[in-house]
Order: structure tokens, then C-alpha cells, then sequence
């Protein structure tokens, strides 16, 4: 008699096999035997029609400090994640003195736009090292698994204090207690080590990030402390802007440890060729045998535009930001009536608003023909018809007074679509050369993460619909698609359990109406620590998630089981 069987279904198995029918028993929270016909159940699960498919492991998330507050941590887990990797971009909370908490905060805060007023408020601060921050973590019952790397730039306050806010270099006892550490780190259960070396990455006050122009020394120094540690991997966003440097101690690292190592890749518009000069050097480094990648994301690097969001095409007008405080209610209302559309019409932008919003607002508010309507379902592959300038003009009206009047209709919660990487001449086709070269690894869905901007945690979801199912050309096999979110994803990270419908592995399972699976629009919600903003999308299509074995979502809707755990590297 087993525990239960997943009884019909097309298993897709996460290895890139092919599909087949059959059944899947699960016993004690793992996978006991695929395919075939299993014997008699505590518990059946009807899967005919249905795609059977390991659990996603998302391996670019940042719920540093959501996950010490929410058991659930959706929208990552209602898109099929049953484990999520956070710790990236070089930015987290431990370790940490108390006289730094703020200072995280605001880091957090201006590199991922996780509202502070909510981190303030959630945050428990019941942790100074990482060991604690990790039995922190294991404290509270969950749905889904977490695990987690060391960030660099908390790592470096916590050693050097004010001096590496100030972007100081580190001395020779500096970078040895930092080795010290990330080592201890590492054979606490930290799955690796993530630091950021971009201008992209700034605090709330224009302040580049504490480890922005580390030396190199210095990261190799904490590349020999994974090393010593004898696991984990090196990951990082940078500017590149000595490419030919940073390949240098990138690949010193390599040599001397022999561990993954990974970076983040986008395209850019400025310099088409930059990210396949890049894969040249991940080529380059591999044809001598040290394990690089590249981790790239399933879709554009997109921007959500709406009257809630963090930014707007009219938000450098001084009509708009007059109307900021009131409630999403009350803004509509005013931004409906004839008077208050003419004066925001009617006005440029304002000198005061360009130096104090971001510099991406400048091109929000004119480049109407990278702004793109988003639709229900959404659209992550618009047309160049389907820009705000090229409608505008079918409907004989400026491309504001078009904006203006489709953002104000319906309940207000329409959105628009602004890609910013990884869209070129209304394709995706950069994207499909990204995710099918062998020497990447999928990720960058940023689940937590750019909560007034960004909702990219359906990346899994999305892979299936769009990739797989909806593209009219060059689409992507299904086993492909799985794979590389399942067993790619968890032997890059060292999640040695998971990943594939075997036996022996742990029970992570999807079970999937393939044709009924169906992102809907995202919209804002207010349900953070103190009110806190983050926007959401939810999904149709998944009939169960199971985690350990156990069913933590059931057609869309919470079970309220908690089998989920901190997951440790090594344990």
C-alpha cells in the first residue's frame, strides 16, 4: 500500500527524456517508483490528460527577508516552485551587527525595490552570524524549501563597518575574516556566494553597493574559502568593464577551486555584441575544463507600468505627482476628470521630478514605442504593432493622450509592458539563443524581488506557455523546457535530492493541465509587513503541487500543509 500514487499522467521526469505514461508512488515524502502501474494507494491521483513533472527548482530569487516572516512565499509557489534559492546579486541580511540593520534594509530596499517600511517591520533580527541567520530560517514551518548563499555585501559591512559602506578596500585582515567566514558559511548549509559589481545596483540614496569595485584579491580570497569548504558556487552581476580582467580572475578562481561559477547575462541594447563576446569567454573557459556559466533569464528583463507601480510614463509630470499620496481609489477618480487629464496633458517634465526619480524614468516618459500595452493574458513577446506609439497612431490620438486614457479605463489596474534587455525588433530571439546554448543555466526570475515593477516569479510558468506551447516558431521541446528547470537547475546548486521523478528523490511534484495552464494579468496588492506594495500574478493550470509528498496546492488553492524546510548544502 503506497502512501499515494499519481495515477495516468505523461511523466516528464526532468532528465530531458522522453515522455511517457504511466504512474508515480510516493512513500515517506519520496519518489518510489515511475511508470507502469503501481499498486494500491492511501491516496490516488488522477493525472490522465495531465503532465506529471518534477517540482521547479528556481535558483534566482530574493526573499532574504520574506522568508523569515511568510510560510508561503508566493507568487513563486503558486507558479510550481517547491524549492527557491535566495541569496543573490551580493545582497541579503546576514551577517549583520545591530547597528547595520538599517543600512541592509536600505540596500535591499534600492537594489531590488523590496519596500523598507515592510523589512522594518518584518524582520526579526533574531540572528548576528549566518549560522544563526540559517537556524532562523529553520524555525519557521513553511510550504515550499528554501535554501540560500552569502551575500558580499552584508558580509563586507559586517567586517569592515562604515568602511565598506564608503567603498574603502579591504585590508589583508579584512579579507581574511571575510574568507573566514564565507567558509563557515558554507559548511553551515549556504549553497555559495553571490556578490554584484554593477552601477545598476545603488541605495535608495544614489550610493553604489559596499562591494562594487572590490578588489580582485579579495574575491579570490573568498573563492579559496569555497574551496577549502569543498562546495559551492561563485556568482555575480557585473558591468564587465575590463572584460578582459574580469575573465582574468574569474578563471584564477576557477583554477584554484574547480567549482561552479556563474554570471549574470542580458543582452544590451548599446552593445549588441556584448553578451555573445561574453558566452566567448564562458566557451573559452570551458574548453579548458573549469565549469563556467552563464545564467540567463526565460524572458525580457521587463518593467510593469501602471497608475500603482513604482514607475509611470507620467510620473515626471508635476499634475501626476501631486496625486501620488492619495489612495489608488482616489488617484483614479482625480485622474479621470477632464480638467486634471488636460493640465497632466498638457504639462512636460518636470526639472525638481528628473533629479530625484530614476534615470530610467526619462525614457518612460518619452519612448513610447518601447512601451507596449501588456494584455490579459499578458504578452511578454509584443509585436511592434502592439507599442503604444503605433496604436496611438491607428487611433488618431498622441501617444500620451492614448497612454493616459487606456492606463485611466477599466478599474485602473491596466498595465503596460516596458522591455529593457533581451527584446530586439519585437522577438525574442536573443532569448531562445540564451536559454538553448548548453553553457547556461536558467534563472532570474527575481521571485520577491522589484515589488512596485517587476513580476517575473511566473519565469517557470512561462517557460511552458510561451516556449513550449504558444510561440509560433522556433519552439522548444517539452522535456528540454522541464529539464532546465528541474535537474539543470538543482545539480548546478547542488541540490543532490531533487530535480528528477526517481526513485530514491525526494517527492517534489507538479502535476500540470498543460492546456489550461494560463498567466494572468499581474495587479498590486498592499499585504506586506506595514502595509508593504508588491505586485503579483496569479496562474491557472496547475492541478497540485506536492512537496515532500505532500499536496501544498490544489488547483490553485492552499492545502495548508507545511512540509517544506531550510534546505542545507551538504546535508
Amino acid at each position: 500500500m503506497h502512501d499515494t500514487v499519481i495515477r495516468g499522467g505523461t511523466i516528464v521526469d526532468g532528465t530531458g527524456a522522453p515522455a511517457f505514461v504511466g504512474d508515480v508512488a510516493i512513500d515517506n515524502g519520496v519518489i518510489t517508483a515511475v511508470g507502469g502501474k503501481a499498486g494500491p494507494a492511501r491516496r490516488d491521483v488522477k493525472a490522465e490528460g495531465r503532465l506529471v513533472t518534477p517540482g521547479w527548482v528556481d535558483v534566482h530569487t530574493h526573499y532574504d527577508g520574506q522568508a523569515t516572516w511568510d510560510s508561503q512565499l508566493a507568487p513563486s509557489s503558486w507558479h510550481g516552485a517547491t524549492t527557491i534559492l535566495m541569496g543573490n546579486c551580493g545582497v541579503g541580511f546576514a551577517p549583520v551587527r545591530p547597528a547595520h540593520h538599517q543600512a541592509l534594509i536600505d540596500l535591499m530596499e534600492g537594489v531590488e525595490d523590496i519596500p523598507g517600511i515592510a523589512l522594518a517591520e518584518g524582520l526579526k533580527w533574531d540572528w548576528q552570524s549566518f549560522p544563526e541567520y540559517l537556524d532562523a530560517l529553520e524555525r519557521l514551518p513553511r510550504t515550499i524549501d528554501v535554501g540560500t548563499q552569502v551575500a558580499h555585501h552584508p558580509l563586507r559591512v559586517f567586517v569592515m563597518g562604515e568602511r565598506a559602506i564608503q567603498r574603502e578596500m579591504a585590508t589583508a585582515a579584512d579579507v581574511a575574516e571575510m574568507a573566514r567566514l564565507t567558509e563557515e558559511a558554507i559548511r553551515a548549509g549556504a549553497f555559495g556566494f553571490t556578490t554584484s559589481r554593477t552601477d545598476q545596483h545603488k541605495t535608495l540614496a544614489g550610493e553604489l553597493v559596499p562591494g562594487r569595485y572590490a578588489e580582485h584579491e579579495e574575491l579570490i580570497a573568498i573563492g579559496d574559502a569555497l574551496g577549502r569548504a569543498g562546495r559551492g558556487t561563485f556568482g555575480m552581476l557585473s558591468d564587465f568593464d575590463d572584460e578582459a580582467a574580469e575573465f582574468g580572475w574569474l578563471n584564477t578562481i576557477l583554477e584554484r577551486n574547480k567549482l561552479p561559477l556563474w554570471f549574470l547575462l542580458t543582452d544590451r541594447s548599446y552593445d549588441p555584441d556584448r553578451w555573445r563576446r561574453l558566452m566567448d569567454g564562458v566557451r573559452a573557459a570551458r574548453s579548458r575544463g573549469l565549469p563556467m556559466s552563464a545564467q540567463v533569464a526565460g524572458r525580457p528583463v521587463g518593467l510593469i507600468l501602471g497608475l500603482t507601480t513604482s514607475l509611470n510614463p507620467f510620473a515626471l509630470r508635476e499634475g501626476f505627482a501631486a496625486l501620488a499620496d492619495l489612495s489608488p481609489a482616489e488617484q483614479l477618480a482625480r485622474l479621470r476628470d477632464p480638467a486634471v487629464k488636460r493640465e497632466i496633458l498638457g504639462q512636460e517634465a518636470s526639472p525638481r521630478l528628473v533629479d530625484v526619480l530614476p534615470p530610467l524614468s526619462r525614457q518612460i516618459a518619452t519612448r513610447w514605442d518601447r512601451m507596449y500595452v501588456l494584455g490579459d493574458p499578458p504578452n511578454y513577446e509584443p509585436p511592434p504593432e502592439r507599442s503604444i506609439a503605433a496604436m496611438a497612431k491607428v487611433a488618431g490620438q498622441t501617444p500620451e493622450e492614448f497612454c493616459y486614457d487606456y492606463l485611466t479605463g477599466g478599474d485602473g489596474g491596466r498595465m503596460l509592458y516596458f522591455p529593457v534587455t533581451n527584446y530586439v525588433h519585437g522577438d525574442l530571439d536573443v532569448v531562445h539563443e540564451m536559454v538553448t546554448d548548453p553553457h547556461t543555466v536558467l534563472g532570474l526570475s527575481d521571485g520577491g524581488a522589484h515589488c512596485g515593477v517587476i513580476c517575473d516569479a511566473s519565469l517557470n510558468s512561462f517557460m511552458l506557455t510561451h516556449w513550449v506551447r504558444d510561440r509560433p516558431r522556433d519552439r522548444l521541446p517539452l522535456e528540454f523546457a522541464i529539464k532546465r528547470q528541474t535537474s539543470e537547475t538543482a545539480d548546478f546548486f547542488g541540490f543532490t535530492d531533487r530535480g528528477r521523478l526517481q526513485p530514491g528523490k525526494k517527492a517534489d511534484v507538479n502535476v500540470i493541465d498543460f492546456e489550461g495552464l494560463r498567466l494572468h494579468h499581474p495587479y498590486m496588492v498592499y499585504d506586506l509587513p506595514a502595509g508593504g506594495r508588491r505586485l503579483i500574478q496569479k496562474v491557472d493550470g496547475y492541478d497540485m503541487t506536492m512537496v515532500s509528498g505532500m499536496p501544498v496546492f490544489e488547483k490553485g488553492e492552499g492545502t495548508g500543509a507545511m512540509p517544506g524546510k531550510l534546505v542545507r548544502a551538504g546535508r
